[in-house]
């Protein structure tokens, strides 16, 4: 959504959701990304929790992104995809060194495309690449095994550490990127109006702020 430079300092508004397994470690990447620090207490998400910040792109202009960080636990499944509406990205995370968070995927891949939006842009974001590097007999996921899923569902691929900060804030500016990339072609077909790109919150479900920045 274009905004008013008179009331706003940013351009557009874009909702991006972290999903994935617990203990991908979504809530320690996005931690990174916001705060440049992990979290103090770390303790697995319940519910959801969300954060802001405005990123200026690198064609110009600048993004606001509310990125929410939903609970892996099943128990809470009913809840997170309840949030996945109106999320014009998100962050399909697993772990290198967990086979389970890879296979578990596709499944996260297919309620994000069951309840965000059609146009979704997804990254596959494979996190904990700390761990492959002091030992790299931990990795379980090779990294061209992941390349090849991220390929034949058209999804962008990173690999990432929340502990050495690799490739965290490249991830999240290159999905924003992306994004902004699609909104632009389909709005140039004359086929989206701008105004699509307005958050849309649900009242209804209670949500804890993680920060801001």
């Amino acid at each position: 959504m274009r905004m008013s430079k008179e009331t706003e300092d940013y351009d557009y508004l874009y909702k991006v959701v972290l999903v994935g397994d617990a203990g991908v470690g979504k809530t320690h990447l996005l931690s990174r990304y916001i705060k440049g620090t992990l979290p103090k207490n770390p303790q697995s998400t319940i519910g959801v929790e969300f954060a802001t910040k405005t990123v200026p792109l690198q064609t110009g202009g600048t993004v606001k992104a509310q990125i929410w960080d939903t609970a892996g636990q099943e128990r809470y499944r009913a809840i997170t995809s309840a949030h996945y509406r109106r999320a014009v990205g998100a962050m399909l995370m697993y772990e290198v060194t967990n086979e389970k968070t890879f296979a578990n995927a596709k499944r996260w891949m297919e309620e994000l495309r069951d309840h965000a939006e059609p146009d979704i842009v997804v990254m596959l974001v494979g996190n904990k690449l700390d761990l492959c590097d002091r030992n790299p007999a931990a990795r379980k996921v090779p990294r061209e095994m992941a390349q090849r899923f991220a390929d034949a569902n058209n999804l962008l691929f990173e690999e990432t550490s929340a502990i050495t900060v690799a490739r965290v804030k490249e991830s999240f500016e290159r999905l924003l990127q992306e994004i902004y990339n699609l909104k632009s072609r389909t709005i140039g077909r004359g086929t989206l109006s701008p105004t699509m790109n307005k958050l849309a919150m649900n009242p209804t479900i209670p949500q804890r702020k993680l920060c801001c920045g």
